[in-house]
C-alpha cells in the first residue's frame, strides 16, 4: 500500500475526522521482543520465557511488551502517510490515553488503524493528534489503542 501524499503538515486539516487507512501486517517476531528487552531492562518471563509461558501464561506462548507495541505506532503510521514539504524536522511530542486491551502473541500479526483527530497551528509548527488503534491478527479486542502527538516544525 502507498502512503497518502499531503502536500504539507496543514494539509492535514482536510484530513481531521476522517481515517486515513489502515496499514500493511506486520510481523512481531520472538527475536524483536527479546532484543527490546534487552534495550529496556525488561526482561520478565511472560516476554522471554517460552517453556514457562506454555504452561503458566493464559497466552500459551510468549508476548510482546506493551511500550513495544506502542513503540510501533511511529513506523506504522509512516507507512501511511507522507507529508511531501514543508516540515523541517517532526517530533515526537506525546501520548493521551494509551490502553493495551489485548496481547500481542509473538510471532503474530500486528496492523494500524489511523486517524487525525485534531490539527493545531503554533507559531513555529503544526500539531497533529492522530487517533491509533493497533489491530493483533486473530484477537477480536485491539492490541493498542493510543492518541499519538507529532509535531511538524515549519
Amino acid at each position: 500500500m502507498l502512503p497518502l501524499a499531503v502536500r504539507d503538515p496543514q494539509s492535514l486539516k482536510e484530513l481531521v475526522s476522517r481515517e486515513i487507512g489502515v496499514t500493511e501486517w506486520f510481523r512481531v517476531t520472538q527475536e524483536r521482543i527479546e532484543q527490546f528487552a534487552e534495550a529496556t531492562e525488561d526482561r520478565q518471563w511472560i516476554h522471554l520465557d517460552q517453556a514457562r509461558t506454555s504452561t503458566e501464561s493464559p497466552y500459551g506462548t510468549t508476548i510482546a511488551h506493551g511500550f513495544l507495541t506502542l513503540s510501533l505506532i511511529s513506523y506504522l503510521v509512516k507507512e501511511l502517510i507522507q507529508i511531501q514539504s514543508g516540515v523541517r524536522l517532526a517530533v515526537n511530542y506525546g501520548l493521551n490515553r494509551v490502553r493495551f486491551p489485548a496481547a500481542v502473541r509473538a510471532d503474530s500479526r500486528i496492523r494500524a488503524r489511523v486517524s487525525v483527530l485534531t490539527l493545531k497551528e503554533l507559531p513555529d509548527s503544526v500539531e497533529a493528534t492522530y487517533a491509533v488503534t493497533i489491530e493483533s491478527e486473530k484477537s477480536e479486542k485491539p492490541a493498542c489503542v493510543a492518541e499519538w502527538i507529532v509535531r511538524y516544525y515549519l
